[in-house]
């Protein structure tokens, strides 16, 4: 968030800059005097963020068996690491046409995507190999992350930094957590616990997680009993057939949320006039409200897990959180084409809270669900199946938000 508004001004700034030399783009500065990539940045950097992350999780998931597991993770964190390394030196690099800053910031969307695609739909086809709580920390790890954004974003306006600034140090902390992360991974085969629950002989072979990738390679066979001749696709439809209504869920999940969040969200205009409040109403009320609930309800279902995955309450709970979307577009939005029934603040912040927990809630429950009815040989499979499903979400949602910000 903070890097998206330091991304949205510097572009604003440049294209401001730029105007009258007689570039086509011109014609693109229209309402409130904010430029076309000001107006349009949320929009474009969602979609390269989700489809390259719906293709990558599509690819990982049919070909995670032809490339070892320490290649595909390991990997797509150094690689993440080099980006936001890229990124963090590009901020003191001056690029003075808006289109190239542009065309960069997009690219660099876009391959970072791809690699955290690879990583996320690996590891959660490594947390598909353990027990159904262990699904828990990586989703309220990915709720907390949204949180600390927030945080950081709020504390930029409050102590009035330079945006630049903030992003600089952002980007520097990224690329600290992601070698932290990467180390942590590599240490991880070397566990007992990692060697019980992978049934690999890492302990004996000194191998670490090549032991791991031989143990789900060598037990990564069709389910069927046709032999040998069954296709791999074959194999992946019969994990998918024990796993779509959750698969199909967590994709409604997400596909709801991103149509709206923050593309429609963090339009809400607060109805008071103080100027210091209006300055931190989206912050707090839109993005640091929907983390923290979100963070909450993927917490909560470490205590509790209901409705149960056999029932039929957890599609229906799903569904009706498509009414949210109406809800959000009768708030207090600005230049609405619809009229506004919700003036009040309170009317958007219960919004909020109800969409983040219902988002983080139904979402883990789903993902903890997807892979428990695969077991041994298929699991990581049913894990990275999940994944492409929860991408598959976002990229929809992604896609939706283009015809809910006109």
């Amino acid at each position: 968030m903070t890097a998206g508004v330091y991304f949205r001004e510097r572009l604003d700034y440049q294209e401001a800059q730029s105007r009258g030399r007689g570039n086509e783009w011109q014609m693109n500065v229209t309402v409130r005097g904010q430029s076309y990539y000001f107006r349009t940045f949320d929009n474009f950097m969602t979609l390269c963020a989700m489809l390259p992350l719906l293709i990558f999780c599509c690819l990982n998931s049919i070909l995670h068996r032809q490339f070892p597991q320490k290649i595909r993770m390991a990997g797509s964190l150094f690689g993440i690491f080099l980006l936001f390394l890229l990124t963090t030196i590009l901020i003191k690099v001056t690029i003075t046409n808006p289109d190239v800053f542009f065309v960069i910031t997009m690219i660099t969307i876009i391959v970072n995507n791809s690699m955290s695609a690879v990583f996320q739909s690996s590891m959660f086809g490594l947390v598909g190999l353990l027990p159904t709580h262990y699904t828990m920390p990586p989703m309220s790890g990915q709720g907390m992350a949204g949180t600390f954004a927030a945080i950081a974003m709020i504390f930029s306006l409050l102590v009035g930094s330079d945006m630049a600034e903030s992003a600089f140090w952002y980007f520097l902390t990224a690329c600290v957590v992601t070698l932290f992360a990467t180390t942590s991974y590599l240490a991880l085969g070397y566990l007992e616990f990692a060697q019980y629950y992978f049934h690999s002989w890492s302990a004996n072979t000194g191998n670490g997680m090549d032991a791991i990738d031989k143990e789900i390679k060598k037990a990564s066979v069709p389910l069927t009993e046709a032999g040998p001749k069954e296709s791999k696709h074959a194999s992946l439809w019969v994990v998918f057939r024990k796993l779509w209504v959750m698969a199909l869920s967590v994709t409604v999940v997400f596909w709801v949320t991103i149509s709206v969040f923050p593309v429609v969200t963090g339009r809400v205009h607060t109805m008071s006039t103080n100027e210091y409040w209006g300055k931190l109403f989206s912050p707090v009320s839109c993005f640091l409200l929907f983390n923290i609930a979100d963070f909450l309800g993927r917490s909560l279902t470490a205590f509790i897990m209901w409705p149960r995955a056999e029932s039929r309450l957890l599609p229906f709970f799903v569904l009706l959180r498509i009414i949210f979307i109406p809800l959000f577009l009768l708030c207090n939005i600005e230049k609405s084409l619809l009229p506004t029934i919700f003036h009040h603040d309170a009317f958007f912040i219960l919004f909020m809270i109800g969409f983040g927990t219902s988002n983080g809630y139904l979402a883990s429950l789903a993902m903890a669900y997807g892979p428990r009815p695969i077991k041994g040989r298929e699991a990581e499979t049913a894990g990275s199946i999940m994944m492409f499903f929860l991408a598959l979400g976002l990229c929809l949602g992604a896609c939706s938000s283009f015809i809910f910000a006109l």
